[in-house]
C-alpha cells in the first residue's frame, strides 16, 4: 500500500463552492478519494434533489449520500476535525470568507449558477469550474463541460462551457415537461415525498401566497425525483421540483446521477492533471513524439 501518497491527499484540502446535486457527486468523490473536502454554501440552498445534495447539512446538520457523510461546522478546526474522519466539512459562507485564514489546494466552483459569483484563479493554486460562466485560462484553469451530450464532462483548457439553453435534458422523451416551477411567489408548502409516483394533475405542493394557495400539480406521470425544502420562500418562475417519466427508476431519487458522476470523474481527471503539471505533460509529449521520428 503507498501509504506516502494516501498521507499526501489528506493535507491537500479542496474547497468546492456549493453543495447541490451536481456538486455533491464531486464531492463524494473526492472524499471517496482521501481528499479533504470543505463546501461552502449560502445560510438558505435551494437543492431540488435533496436526497443527493449535501446541502441539507445547512438544514440538518447532517447530511449523508451513498457511504459519505457529510457535516456542518462552524469554523475551520471543527471542519478538520471532521475531515479527518472521512467526511465531508460545510461550513456557510457564500463570500468564501474563510480562504483568510487558509490557502486550499484546490478550489471547485460547483455552484451551477450559469454566471461567475467571485470566483478566481488567485484563490487556490489550482480551480475548476463547472458549466458556463466561466472562461478556462483567465478566470480558472479548467472549466467542464455539463452539458449533457457527447461533450459531457469535457475538460476545457481554453474558453467556456456551452451557453445555458435553459432547456432540461430529455429524459425517456421529456424535456421541459419534467421539471416544475412555482406558479407565484410565496412560501411552498409540499404534500408529496421524493420517490413517489404521480399522475399527471396530480396536487403536489402549494405555493401559500398572501392572498391564496396555489396549486402546484404534477405535469406528467412518474415519479418525484426531486421536490424544493418545505417552507422555503421562492419567487414566480423558480424552479421547485422535477419528475422522472420512468417508472423503473425509483432507485435514482436517492442515488448520485450519471450525469454528477460524469463531472466528478472530470473534476478528479482535471485536478491531477494540474498537479502534475499541464506543461510538463505537453513538453514529455513533445520529447515523446521527437523521439518516436528518430
Amino acid at each position: 500500500m503507498n501509504t506516502e501518497g494516501s498521507t499526501k491527499r489528506r493535507e491537500q484540502l479542496i474547497i468546492v463552492r456549493g453543495g447541490g446535486d451536481l456538486a455533491s457527486g464531486t464531492i463524494h468523490r473526492l472524499c471517496r478519494c482521501g481528499y479533504p473536502v470543505l463546501v461552502l454554501e449560502t445560510a438558505a440552498p435551494s437543492a431540488i434533489r435533496r436526497q443527493v445534495a449535501f446541502s441539507e447539512a445547512v438544514y440538518d446538520g447532517f447530511a449523508a449520500i451513498e457511504d459519505i457523510g457529510c457535516q456542518r461546522v462552524e469554523n475551520l478546526s471543527e471542519a478538520w476535525k471532521v475531515m479527518k474522519q472521512g467526511k465531508a466539512a460545510l461550513m456557510i459562507d457564500e463570500q468564501c470568507r474563510i480562504l483568510q485564514e487558509v490557502r486550499p489546494w484546490a478550489l471547485v466552483d460547483a455552484i451551477l449558477a450559469k454566471k461567475n459569483l467571485g470566483t478566481h484563479r488567485d484563490m487556490a493554486d489550482r480551480t475548476i469550474a463547472l458549466g458556463p460562466g466561466f472562461v478556462a485560462g483567465r478566470d480558472v484553469d479548467l472549466v467542464i463541460e455539463t452539458k449533457r451530450g457527447h461533450d459531457l464532462g469535457r475538460i476545457i483548457e481554453s474558453g467556456s462551457a456551452f451557453p445555458n439553453t435553459g432547456i432540461p435534458g430529455e429524459i425517456a422523451g421529456y424535456g421541459k415537461e419534467r421539471v416544475l416551477h412555482s406558479p407565484a411567489e410565496g412560501v411552498i408548502h409540499t404534500l408529496t415525498d421524493i420517490g413517489t409516483r404521480v399522475e399527471k394533475d396530480k396536487l403536489l405542493a402549494e405555493v401559500i401566497t398572501a392572498d391564496e394557495k396555489v396549486p402546484v400539480k404534477a405535469t406528467l406521470t412518474g415519479l418525484l425525483r426531486g421536490m424544493i425544502r418545505d417552507g422555503y420562500q421562492v419567487t414566480k418562475g423558480f424552479k421547485i421540483a422535477d419528475i422522472d417519466p420512468r417508472d423503473s427508476e425509483y432507485k435514482n431519487c436517492f442515488t448520485i446521477s450519471d450525469k454528477a458522476r460524469c463531472i466528478a470523474g472530470s473534476v478528479l481527471e482535471g485536478l491531477l492533471y494540474l498537479e502534475n503539471g499541464r506543461r510538463n505533460a505537453v513538453l514529455d509529449r513533445g520529447k515523446s513524439n521527437l523521439a518516436g521520428i528518430q
